[in-house]
């Protein structure tokens, strides 16, 4: 299969061909050459052709956090329709959280996974639990999930609670070279809260989701990190600890200094983060009901600002689908989570505009594999073809979903840039 691409802008850091308007030519599922005005000919009919002038190609966009459902809750999510809502969102790769129905806590729950999603367009990588049933007890055996093809390891929307678990697993790591992922919340300090403690949340009569139970977790990981780690005893150039969805201004800070100083750390934030805070939810939606809350402004400004400097390495969608009888009731008694995966990019584009478009491809490209683990990919000749191809300025309302649940509040919004196909695995897929 041949596929040409005319006349495309290729956005990609690491590319010699970065910001240059060229055509590309595909072939068996390899970039085979990149030029101007390539010659071809045009009345072959086995070329597939892309020509709509205008648009931009980068490497294929890398989802660090998805909640696929499956196996267990399909009724809100399955392996195909959590495929098709990132293929639209421009996805060629998402890691999938632990927390379904057995928990991927074995190499068969992990099998699943990898079995079920083998014909599809988008890579899935299963992330496994670091505890059985990740209830933050008994530890799983994690050189075997590795084996198993486990691309990092989390209980996911659990974090890990007590400081011991969180240092024996990252020396279990160590040997293999393993990555944790923990979602920072001290839920002792959370329990049955709504939404982000502040003035809102008094107004609601809501009960609130300090900022500190964030922080403190944070500032307690990385404290461990730095006992394992010691400046006089070298440090891994990957990341050894990975952050999620980090919320908080003081998050941000507390990040930028541990980089500072050297520590193998990352973090990302959910696209979603940059579109709301708390003043937001006084109307009570249930589909702004998300974990971790949203913020204040200048908390908001603060996330922005991590991205700008680097400090943020990735934005991810946080896709976490909920049926109708999780969202359409009262609002303390929802469950937290919004759809995201075809809205990420371009909340992103809407609500931080000034962000130049290549650093945001490098967040979602480059940085997660290298978290990852994932082989690199870059647009050059003989590279492997995992591409998306987008327009980013693009105007269009978000109307309808390929995934199973409807808790998106970006429903009937206008939103700027589109992901447009994806090429990944020999499929090239029109969105």
């Amino acid at each position: 299969m041949k596929l040409l691409i005319r006349a495309v802008r290729i956005i990609d850091p690491q590319s010699p061909f970065d910001g240059l308007v060229r055509d590309v030519l595909l072939e068996n599922g390899l970039i085979r050459q990149i030029g101007e005005a390539l010659p071809v000919d045009e009345d072959d009919s086995s070329i597939q052709r892309i020509e709509p002038a205008g648009l931009c190609l980068s490497p294929g966009w890398v989802d660090l956090r998805v909640s696929a459902k499956d196996p267990g809750y399909e009724h809100k999510e399955d392996l195909t329709t959590v495929c098709r809502a990132a293929m639209l969102g421009g996805f060629t790769d998402i890691a999938v959280l632990p927390n379904t129905k057995p928990v991927l806590d074995s190499k068969d729950t992990l099998g699943y996974v990898r079995q079920a999603t083998q014909g599809q367009a988008v890579s899935v990588h299963p992330i496994a639990a670091i505890t059985k049933r990740a209830e933050g007890q008994d530890f799983t055996d994690m050189i075997d999930l590795h084996h198993a093809g486990a691309v990092a390891f989390s209980d996911g929307e659990q974090p890990l609670t007590h400081p011991d678990l969180l240092l024996k697993t990252l020396q279990y790591l160590r040997p293999f070279n393993g990555l944790l992922m923990n979602r920072p919340e001290e839920q002792n300090l959370t329990h049955f809260g709504q939404m982000n403690e502040g003035l809102s949340s008094t107004l609601l009569g809501l009960k609130g989701m300090p900022a500190m139970a964030e922080e403190m977790m944070i500032e307690r990981d990385l404290r461990l990190l730095e006992y394992l780690y010691p400046q006089s005893a070298g440090r891994p150039a990957e990341t050894v600890l990975h952050f999620s969805t980090i919320s908080t201004a003081r998050s941000v800070e507390l990040i930028r200094q541990a980089k500072q100083q050297g520590l193998p750390v990352s973090c990302d934030v959910a696209a979603h983060q940059l579109a709301f805070t708390d003043s937001d939810l006084m109307g009570f939606d249930t589909n702004l009901k998300v974990n971790p809350p949203f913020r204040l402004p200048a908390d908001r400004e603060a996330l922005k600002q991590g991205l700008a400097d680097g400090t943020i390495d990735a934005v991810v969608s946080d896709h976490n689908p909920q049926d109708d009888e999780s969202k359409n009731i009262e609002f303390d008694h929802a469950d937290f989570g919004i759809i995201g995966l075809e809205t990420a990019f371009a909340v992103v584009r809407t609500h931080f505009p000034d962000w130049p478009l290549a650093s945001l491809i490098e967040a979602l490209t480059h940085r997660p594999r290298q978290i990852l683990r994932l082989p690199a990919h870059t647009i050059d000749e003989n590279q492997p073809a995992t591409l998306t191809v987008f327009d980013p300025d693009v105007e269009w309302t978000y109307e309808r979903t390929a995934s199973r649940s409807k808790n998106s509040p970006f429903f009937g919004k206008t939103l700027r840039g589109k992901a447009l196909w994806i090429i990944n695995k020999g499929f090239v897929e029109s969105l």
